[in-house]
């Protein structure tokens, strides 16, 4: 604990004295902080507006539509972002992306305060929130212009920690400009319309940039197409998947977990937008936001045990113990559907899923090989937000309106037991 310690005080000393020394780095950094806050701002006013929002009453597949607007860009468009910055000047991405995703929030902004349907609102939004895979893909891919290499890793780590803090700090300030000025569309386009200011700024410092400053140059030419990369990329890291049956474990039990998150994700959601019923958490947005601290508290906590569990147990069975006490929770906390007993439930999955998170982690970077390594790590970002995605569409076909369907619980209970059966199946398999 004390060498983990002492060396993220060190990437922190690091990044710090390459940011005085590298004007670059401080520009690129601007671009990527002002564009997370901005992103935060954004998708928690959209989810203000669609979620919870009295003036809409949105039904369950409209929710599940706002959340596959959310995240599914981060599966669909990530990965081909990654390989078109290989082709694109880096720095003309990073200008007009953010140049593009600020007219699309303004142009959210506008529908909202109009009172448009939430079809017109989703595509808006699918699109701002497309583009900024491309902003947040390039300043990972123009991270080495302006870093030395032996200081890369640590300096990435301070930034993605920096960022996602920046992210959330935004998200609470659209969740407060909301409170203060009402939950219904105006205020919503309010918030939203202030998230152009993160774009805004970003696009001025990449503007800062000389051409192809940030790479590729110009004779850097990719062997293969965007598409044929990115569909290569996942079929190989597939077949490195199945021929290392730890890391399978680790895939079976994130998508089991993700599954049954995403349907206690939309009955929570619909749960505290039962207004008249909210006795242990705060009605809408701000409930909602409480349940995602007790998620993250979880995950807090996971982080801290998770070191101490994988090497005395195990990483199989660290997954294994995380889908039972998930199981558990499922059947038992979660199962009787009211405020105090939902939030103790997003606390313990937090916990449990953290765990299978980070242990699938360990696996994927002890037992994979560093060529196929970022495959297999792209492949588990697709199963993480399709499994989470595809689950809460299901349950929006059949969950009852006010969230309080014990039947699709169980069935949550179900799929943590199979996925259970699946793990133990995979870790008597030989490696291939």
């Amino acid at each position: 604990m004390a060498k983990q310690l002492g060396d993220r005080r060190e990437a922190w000393r690091r990044t710090a004295y390459t940011l005085r020394r590298s004007p670059g780095l401080a520009r690129l950094a601007t671009v990527r902080f002002a564009s997370q806050f901005g992103d935060g701002m954004f998708q928690a006013a959209l989810g203000g507006a669609i979620l919870f929002n009295p003036e809409r009453e949105t039904d369950p597949v409209a929710i599940a539509a706002g959340f596959a607007v959310l995240l599914l860009p981060y599966s669909v468009i990530g990965p081909y972002a990654g390989a078109l910055l290989d082709r694109w000047d880096r720095r003309s991405v990073l200008l007009w992306a953010n140049v593009l995703r600020g007219l699309l929030i303004l142009m959210t902004a506008a529908l909202l305060e109009t009172g448009t349907g939430e079809s017109a609102l989703l595509v808006l939004a699918l699109a701002a929130i497309g583009v900024s895979r491309f902003v947040l893909a390039g300043v990972s891919a123009a991270l080495p212009r302006v870093v030395h290499r032996s200081w890369l890793v640590a300096t990435n780590s301070v930034l993605a920690t920096t960022g996602s803090v920046v992210a959330a700090l935004g998200a609470a300030t659209s969740v407060a400009i909301i409170s203060f000025v009402g939950a219904g569309d105006r205020g919503s386009g309010i918030a939203v319309a202030a998230a152009a200011c993160g774009s805004a700024v970003a696009a001025f410092a990449a503007s800062r940039f000389h051409h192809r400053l940030l790479g590729p140059h110009a004779d850097e030419k990719p062997e293969y197409g965007a598409v044929r990369a990115v569909a290569a990329g996942l079929r190989n890291g597939a077949l490195a998947v199945w021929h290392s049956p730890g890391v399978t474990t680790a895939m079976i039990g994130i998508g089991t977990h993700r599954i049954v998150f995403g349907v206690n994700t939309l009955i929570m959601v619909l749960v505290l937008r039962d207004t008249a019923t909210v006795s242990a958490l705060p009605g809408g947005l701000a409930g909602f936001g409480v349940a995602l601290g007790a998620t993250a508290a979880g995950m807090l906590l996971a982080a801290i045990s998770t070191p101490f569990l994988i090497p005395r147990i195990g990483r199989s069975r660290t997954i294994v113990g995380g889908l039972i006490l998930a199981l558990v929770v499922q059947c038992t906390f979660v199962a009787t559907l009211t405020q105090a007993s939902l939030l103790c439930g997003a606390l313990l999955l937090g916990f449990a899923g953290q765990s299978i998170k980070l242990s699938g982690d360990a696996a994927m970077q002890i037992e994979i090989e560093d060529d196929r390594r970022g495959q297999v790590f792209a492949l588990q970002d697709t199963v993480f937000n399709v499994a989470f995605i595809g689950s809460i569409a299901a349950a929006s076909l059949v969950i009852a309106p006010d969230g309080r369907s014990l039947a699709l619980v169980l069935a949550g209970g179900a799929v943590y037991g199979l996925g259970l059966v699946g793990v133990l199946f995979n870790t008597r398999r030989e490696p291939a």
